[in-house]
């Protein structure tokens, strides 16, 4: 049985994005191709409506390009009590409010039985002063945190370079 991973938005957008000239960003981009090509399948792969959402939004052209790239991901419903956790992360102030969507995204992969959330948001998610205080608060909630963890944390043993 294949490992399930939820991938949030900024994953999408990497993957599809025009090469940046920000030297970080450029590497997260091509880290985020070689794990798609690579290590996707290794992996039982879900989005949620939130995602779809998300990337449907700004850009047309970027819109598009990220709903090509997700097409036939299954869906994972964002039902009430997704809902209802994320609420219960921005309320304890694991999650700030103004970005309550990546607490429903952490919610959604909980409720759901996720192994892993991959993310490249590290201000929110894929952070270690944040996720022990998540994880409390899922686990409070009766549920289990999936690993949150960027792409370069899934790479097995290839190289990126």
């Amino acid at each position: 049985m294949k490992p399930r991973l939820y991938i949030e938005t900024s994953i999408v957008g990497y993957l599809t994005s025009r090469p940046s000239s920000n030297i970080i960003v450029a590497g997260h981009q091509h880290t985020t191709r070689i794990w798609w090509e690579k290590r996707r399948n290794l992996f039982d792969v879900f989005v949620s409506e939130l995602v779809v959402d998300e990337a449907a939004k700004g850009d047309p052209q970027a819109a598009k390009e990220q709903l090509e790239a997700i097409a036939g991901i299954s869906d994972l419903e964002v039902n009430e009590t997704a809902l209802y956790l994320g609420s219960q992360l921005v309320d304890a102030g694991a999650i700030p409010s103004k970005v309550a969507n990546d607490a429903v995204h952490i919610a959604v992969a909980s409720v759901h039985n996720m192994d892993f959330l991959m993310t490249w948001n590290c201000s929110h998610m894929a952070n270690a002063e944040i996720s022990s205080r998540v994880q409390k608060i899922v686990h409070a909630h009766g549920f289990v945190c999936p690993i949150i963890c960027t792409p370069e944390e899934l790479m097995g043993d290839e190289y990126v370079g």
